[in-house]
């Protein structure tokens, strides 16, 4: 098979292959071309800062027409200018200065520009391009996908936790019947968690640097001892979007990224909780799916509609996590000034982040297929009492009653209480009467504490 015969059908990553209608906005960022387009978009605005700056006397004002013609290498830059800055790297076997040739090139075409060329890439590492494309693309991918994406769970999370809010459900811990909730209160529960990460994963500040080849500014106070290049640099990563690192070896050390990629991967874990929750809701019968005409749910069962968005979420949100989670510990982590075992890691990135996207589009997808069969929540309640041995038990502790929780206990451990019986136990306590009233009108679907209230609280948060 050949190059030219790729399709969905022969890409080793589902990404690009059975998933790539869902990560489709990913390409233009992470992918090759993305990667290098930031890198030109970085040259360009930082040869513009220089010839912005009065100080630098060499680096000539821009004409408007200069301008213009800068902004449209970045506007129009194309699949094919890509192409040509990796025939490129071919001879130099280096990515970045193929980008400063391929300017160099374009260049030589413009009388004004051509005379800028020696300020190309000048006083600049690698890295210092690098660190910071790597820091727009983190930046966009936030701001341009994931938002809006863990915004769309959020809403379905809180719009169901206010849907559900007062019906009663049987609650399990450690898997055994408990005291009772509220469907849309346990829903509230996952909507408040990934809230509070979505809002840390947006604190984050998105670092960058362009200090030179180990942070210290050496070639820009050798050539330009007068200017302030802290200050200039500062204004210049500012200008970006992204906040400047003022202490670095030669690579911006990549703590930050250590905090985004932990912050999603805990939202990540967060939404694998509640995929296995409702996954669990629905084999016991509390949730029901919405059937799709055509949809197939086994290939020999026909019965069968099984929750497979809530298990491919969880599947791609595994995926996803074990790359953030090595990128974190990796990232940080660096030989002296400089190694090399964070660019091919560093070139992952858009991979993990794809993985999240999938994971968001199926528990979304999901998410709207659901609803509850309040017959099967009413029948767990009605067939389990004995939960509210809490309450009595909490009740005769108030009256100073001996021994009320192992009294509870007695009457309670491995026995299927029934309201009368429950009843008969009430009417035998030396408890005011005013008392024994509350308790005997109460039922496990109405045992509920302030459940209804706090799911219907969450939409306001």
């Amino acid at each position: 098979m050949s190059d030219k015969s790729f399709s969905k059908l022969s890409a080793i990553s589902p990404i690009d292959g059975r998933y790539s209608k869902k990560t489709q906005l990913y390409k233009n960022i992470f992918s090759e071309y993305g990667l290098i387009r930031y890198r030109v978009l970085i040259e360009i605005k930082w040869l513009k800062s220089l010839c912005g700056n009065p100080s630098i006397t060499e680096a000539e004002s821009l004409s408007t027409r200069a301008n213009l013609a800068l902004e449209k290498i970045i506007d129009s830059f194309s699949l094919e200018d890509a192409q040509e800055i990796k025939s490129i790297e071919e001879t130099t076997n280096h990515d970045v200065k193929a980008v400063e040739y391929f300017l160099h090139k374009i260049f030589k075409n413009d009388t004004e520009l051509s005379k800028l060329i020696p300020f190309i890439h000048f006083c600049c590492t690698s890295e210092d391009i690098n660190n910071l494309a790597h820091g727009l693309m983190l930046h966009d991918a936030r701001e341009d996908i994931l938002r809006a994406e863990i915004e769309t769970v959020i809403s379905d999370l809180k719009s169901i936790s206010s849907q559900y809010a007062n019906i009663p459900m049987l609650s399990r811990t450690h898997g055994q019947a408990a005291t009772p909730t509220t469907l849309g209160k346990e829903m509230a529960n996952f909507a408040f968690r990934v809230s509070q990460q979505y809002e840390r994963l947006g604190s984050i500040k998105i670092l960058g640097k362009i200090n030179g080849a180990v942070g210290n500014y050496n070639a820009h106070l050798i050539s330009y001892p007068d200017v302030d290049w802290p200050d200039h640099c500062h204004k210049f990563v500012s200008h970006l979007g992204l906040n400047t690192n003022p202490y670095t070896t030669q690579i911006e050390p990549h703590d930050y990224m250590a905090e985004y990629f932990n912050a999603l991967s805990l939202l990540n874990t967060i939404l694998i909780d509640l995929c296995r929750d409702i996954w669990g809701y629905i084999s016991i019968g509390y949730f029901k799916q919405k059937m799709v005409k055509g949809e197939i749910g086994s290939s020999t069962m026909p019965h069968k509609v099984n929750p497979i968005d809530f298990e491919n979420a969880e599947g791609n949100f595994g995926l996803s996590n074990s790359l953030l989670i090595h990128f974190a510990t990796k990232l940080p982590i660096s030989r002296w000034q400089r190694d090399l075992t964070d660019s091919t890691v560093l070139r992952n990135m858009g991979a993990a982040l794809a993985y999240s996207s999938i994971g968001y589009q199926s528990l979304t997808k999901g998410l709207s297929k659901l609803e509850i069969d309040a017959t099967k929540l009413e029948d767990d309640l009605n067939c389990s009492y004995e939960v509210l041995a809490e309450a009595i038990q909490t009740v005769m502790r108030k009256y100073k009653i001996d021994n009320p929780y192992e009294k509870l206990k007695e009457l309670t451990r491995g026995t299927k209480l029934t309201k009368n019986s429950m009843t008969n136990f009430i009417e035998n306590l030396n408890i005011p009467s005013h008392e024994k009233h509350n308790l005997k009108k109460l039922t496990p679907n109405s045992y509920l504490g302030n459940a209804g209230k706090k799911a219907t609280d969450i939409t306001n948060l």
